[in-house]
């Protein structure tokens, strides 16, 4: 579990804060069943290379992108000693693609060097990969490795946010909420669900308030009419 400094935290956590809750996640497990992962990959090391080249850039461009990546570097070790610019050209139109090349190529040294090819599977471990972070590493945590992880990306934080269930705009905190409000066991689905209803529903600008099965539950000033 994250731990956070107490004085950082505004505590939402309270009988009825989780009551609310527990209805929210009913009613999301009700309309989404099998809340998927939208990134197409086929192994704990293309998720952790899908999800690197996401950051900034839509699951729908990344998944146009990596087809032709995985036929050329198949293997961490591949991609270790891939040529920059050769990957560069691939990955370009996911944006940022010299940074996030160089990520690879680091990620795809160390993961080899250092775990023998295999993507490590503990938090600790993880963040020490160049381009990988808590967000990125709860969704090889919670998608590769089926371990109890909540992913907090734009569209979590802004739910959650209108949602009453975090005051925070701080990745981490946002997920220490979420984390003392949640049953463990509940924690990867219910944020994927967060996730898909922010990026299909809880619109940032426009938000589709009209179709959203659980409006009665949200907090947000600005909410339009149902």
């Amino acid at each position: 579990m994250l731990s956070v400094p107490a004085m950082t935290i505004k505590p939402v956590s309270s009988p009825n804060h989780r009551t609310r809750l527990r209805e929210i996640a009913t009613t999301l497990q009700r309309t989404m069943q099998n809340p998927e992962m939208e990134l197409n990959h086929r192994s704990p090391w293309e998720l952790l290379v899908a999800t690197i080249l996401s950051a900034q850039c839509t699951d729908q461009r990344v998944n146009q992108v990596t087809p032709a990546l995985f036929r050329r570097y198949r293997q961490p070790a591949e991609l270790a000693v891939a040529d920059l610019s050769e990957l560069e050209a691939l990955i370009r139109s996911t944006g940022f693609f010299k940074s996030k090349a160089k990520h690879l190529v680091a990620c795809g040294n160390i993961v080899t060097k250092r775990f023998g090819e295999q993507v490590p599977q503990t938090m600790d471990e993880l963040i020490t990969l160049p381009g990988v972070g808590r967000k990125t590493a709860n969704v090889i945590l919670g998608n590769a490795f089926g371990q109890p992880s909540i992913v907090v990306d734009t569209h979590v934080k802004r739910v959650a946010k209108r949602l009453g269930l975090t005051r925070s705009d701080n990745p981490d905190l946002v997920e220490h909420d979420l984390q003392q409000l949640m049953p463990r066991s509940q924690w990867t689905a219910f944020s994927q669900r967060l996730l898909l209803h922010g990026r299909y529903v809880c619109l940032a600008r426009k938000p589709r308030c009209h179709a959203c099965p659980i409006y009665r539950h949200c907090t947000w000033k600005e909410k339009g009419p149902q």
